[in-house]
């Protein structure tokens, strides 16, 4: 094979290698940091690249075309490398609240973990400073495999554990530096690759991943006589299995109660989501089930047909059964735990999902079906409370998901929301919020005639009802929670001395809070001066653990014992992280400036030129971030989102680069223009698609996203390779000082995308991405047009001049 065709075939190779590696990340920080991070993990791979293009502005020599195959190995090397080291770096988000050197724990993950996309960044960098008149089919070369490898692990981590999988991941390049190589490259490949499967096949402890220990399974298994029982893989989730003193899952069990808890075996998700499988064969102990608040929608409403949203464990399906519900449907969205109870817990559990099972989100199953229901569950516990990171997004929480849920309530259903409390009151409050919101939308004028609620001592029950509740309605209520020792929240007509009498606290906050917001004169008083932002949560912003107030910062600090870190944890690590990565990207844009001291002086046009490649990158990774984020709802899990819109985005992206190497006419300053509407047209058909998309299976859902974001990706691949062609006419040196400006604004646009859309939503970003892409368009109109400043023969001269060692 000529050295002409190795390239795009080493290219294609060390993107499916760095895609896919990626992809793996966001699972393995799932499970290991709690939250997947994936604009963390964007924006890590974007500093990679962009270290890349300052090392070949620095050292010219560095940019020869037999270099791909040692570009290659060190890519084959740095994967499994990086990912160990990483894992011993000792980065807890746990340990955010009260340590602060966790932020240099960041930086120094970003380090690491960006070594092997520097690497990739040198074999691609390096083919277009060399080839730049064939940049199109590089370019598409590059994006082919980013979304073969996008999509290619999904199959992989159906098999394998996400650290097993990294080393498989790392013989992808070893094969490119096989293609590529000499005789000598050739063996310390093979040598690699062979050393790379004795760790898979013989030592496979050597990569195992280390999980927080503040994380649900690592402290239920540190109590005497717990044991690991068995680990489940997939691609949508890791499910442990496991038996521990800790797993007494009975959230807000009425202090009357005194005979002990059935035989219960734990359930983790991504070693953090604890739940339990209650042995179902010891009669008379399920009688706890009836002294649980979320019983109280099962002796409030008819019980004819009811819908149990992630039961997980099915905790509240043995409540339905317990009160001798008619039908009833379960629907999880994590099909791994249904699988794990179905084929090995099946019997204990009691035949729980043998009939009317579904997996996917609540919403999505609901959206486009005509069944109605007596009860909605929905249950926000597991076996011990957490909270969330302020940036986790939650679309079962939103307006638009509440409305969903109250549309399939028959004329008296009714639907109860359980959920642990957690100091200092918000989540509960924003619950409530966006409720009353969704139901003011849904026509109900007066929500406080709708709504009841009680409180135990360390979880509530909120029902709302879909017709008025009657006096018989009220009464049963009253009945349930004194017999219990509940605490009455509010019900229609509630006096201030019936709530807080048998939980006392010092203050009555859940009264006060929740009759201030049931009232329409005080809502948005209350709401606006409340310490914590509770306002309700959309589609767009689905932020919904994000309660951080910019102006009530001294006051949060105070109430939270002026303990900084717990900012961080709630959601301003992401500004934290930004001004650390925004230091290394500057160093890496100065980096090139000591190289160009004793280079041939740059044309005008040029230096105009490098603007539009910082205009690039921030568009591209706003579309990239926003899609990503909007395309979780529909297809319900973070990894399958990252990998599909990256698959789609990038294999179209590529295809659009191919063409536009064979087309003249799409290389005009008109395709960036072109890509701003379509970005525009995008943002707001999405809403309308994601609903179309919802009620699918996902295979069809993943090509309805691949149908939607191929126009687009199609043209968004074909501005860069268009200003590099450019550039290699007028100026070849200022190439790798471009690709480190792209790289650089693209590091810092995710992390950026996120900050926005807390604040202003997701589809601001995709305006602001349109943006971008417009000035993209007016900078290549003033300075796309210009020739070159040199002979052939004095280019060549330029191109090697080499910096003063």
């Amino acid at each position: 094979m000529t050295t002409e065709r190795k390239t795009p075939l080493v290219i294609s190779l060390c993107s499916v290698a760095s895609l896919a590696y990626e992809v793996v990340l966001t699972r393995i920080f799932s499970i290991s940091l709690w939250y997947h991070f994936a604009f963390m993990i964007i924006s890590i791979a974007m500093l990679g690249f962009a270290a890349s293009g300052a090392a070949l502005s620095l050292n010219p020599g560095l940019k020869k075309i037999e270099h791909l195959g040692s570009y290659s190995l060190l890519l084959g090397i740095a994967i499994p490398l990086s990912y160990l080291l990483a894992n011993q770096v000792p980065f807890d988000p746990a340990r955010l609240a009260w340590d602060w050197e966790q932020l240099l724990s960041i930086l120094l993950y970003y380090i690491i973990l960006a070594v092997p996309f520097f690497c990739t960044g040198l074999v691609i960098a390096t083919a277009f400073a060399v080839e730049s008149q064939r940049s199109g089919l590089l370019y598409g070369a590059d994006l082919l495999g980013a979304g073969i490898g996008s999509l290619g692990i999904l199959l992989l981590l159906s098999i394998l554990a996400p650290d097993r999988a990294i080393v498989i991941i790392s013989l992808i390049p070893l094969c490119a530096a096989w293609v590529s190589g000499g005789v000598k490259l050739r063996a310390v490949a093979v040598l690699c690759a062979s050393l790379c499967l004795f760790l898979f096949i013989e030592q496979p402890e050597f990569t195992q991943l280390r999980i927080s220990p503040y994380k649900g399974l690592q402290s239920a298994l540190r109590f005497p006589g717990a044991v690991p029982l068995k680990t489940y893989v997939s691609p949508f989730a890791q499910v442990d299995t496991f038996s521990s003193p800790a797993v007494r899952f009975a959230p807000g069990l009425s202090l009357s109660y005194l005979d002990p808890l059935p035989l219960q075996t734990g359930l983790a998700v991504d070693g953090g989501d604890i739940s339990a499988i209650t042995a179902t064969d010891t009669g008379k102990a399920l009688a706890f089930l009836e002294y649980l608040p979320s019983a109280l929608p099962y002796m409030l409403g008819k019980k004819g047909r009811v819908l149990v949203l992630d039961p997980k464990g099915g905790l509240q399906v043995l409540v339905a059964q317990r009160f001798g519900s008619g039908e009833v449907v379960k629907v999880e969205s994590n099909p791994a735990l249904v699988r794990v109870i179905r084929s090995d817990w099946r019997e204990f559990a009691g035949n729980i999902y043998d009939d009317r099972t579904f997996t996917g989100l609540g919403r999505s199953w609901l959206k486009g079906r005509g069944e109605q229901f007596d009860i909605i569950d929905i249950s926000l516990m597991g076996t011990e409370p957490s909270g969330s990171f302020g940036i986790a997004e939650d679309y079962r929480f939103t307006v638009e998901a509440f409305k969903e849920y109250l549309d399939h309530l028959r004329p008296d259903g009714v639907m109860s929301v359980n959920l642990y409390l957690i100091p200092p009151p918000r989540i509960e409050l924003r619950i409530l919020a966006t409720l009353i919101a969704a139901m003011e939308e849904r026509g109900i004028r007066e929500p406080a005639r709708h709504l009841t609620v009680v409180r135990s001592w360390g979880s509530l029950c909120l029902i709302v009802k879909q017709s008025p509740l009657t006096p018989a309605d009220i009464g049963t209520v009253r009945e349930f929670a004194e017999k219990r020792w509940f605490d009455l929240v509010h019900y229609p007509g509630i006096t201030a001395t019936e709530s807080n009498v048998y939980v006392k606290m010092r203050s009555d906050d859940y009264f006060e809070a929740f009759s201030s917001i049931l009232s329409p004169e005080r809502r948005k008083r209350f709401m606006a001066g409340y310490l914590f932002d509770i306002e309700p949560v959309s589609d767009d912003r689905p932020f919904f653990h994000y309660f951080l107030k910019l102006d009530r910062f001294s006051a949060v600090y105070r109430l939270m014992g002026e303990k900084w870190q717990f900012f961080l944890e709630e959601g301003y690590i992401v500004p934290a992280v930004f001004v650390q990565v925004a230091l290394l990207s500057l160093v890496l844009l100065l980096l090139p400036l000591t190289a160009r001291k004793t280079a041939p002086k740059s044309s005008t046009s040029g230096r105009g030129l490098l603007p539009y490649f910082a205009l690039l990158g921030c568009g591209f990774m706003f579309v990239e971030i926003a899609l990503i984020q909007k395309i979780i709802l529909p297809l319900e899990n973070p990894s399958y989102a990252v990998a599909t819109v990256l698959a789609s985005l990038l294999v179209s992206s590529g295809a659009g680069s191919l063409l536009s190497h064979h087309c003249a006419p799409l290389r005009s300053p008109a395709t960036a223009a072109l890509i701003a509407l379509l970005i525009v047209i995008c943002s707001v058909s999405l809403p309308a698609a994601s609903g179309a998309m919802a009620p699918l299976a996902l295979p069809v859902k993943i090509c309805m996203v691949f149908i939607l974001i191929t126009p687009l990706g199609l043209l968004m691949g074909i501005p860069f390779p268009t200003g590099l062609r450019i550039l290699g006419i007028v100026d070849p040196l200022l190439i790798p000082w471009a690709w480190v400006i792209n790289g650089c604004f693209s590091v810092l646009a995710p992390i950026l995308a996120i900050m926005l859309a807390t604040a202003f939503g997701f589809t601001a970003v995709l305006m602001l991405g349109a943006g971008a892409y417009l000035l993209a368009f007016v900078n290549l109109r003033l300075f796309g047009e210009a020739k070159p400043i040199t002979s052939l023969s004095a280019l060549r001269r330029s191109s090697e001049q080499r910096p003063p060692e």
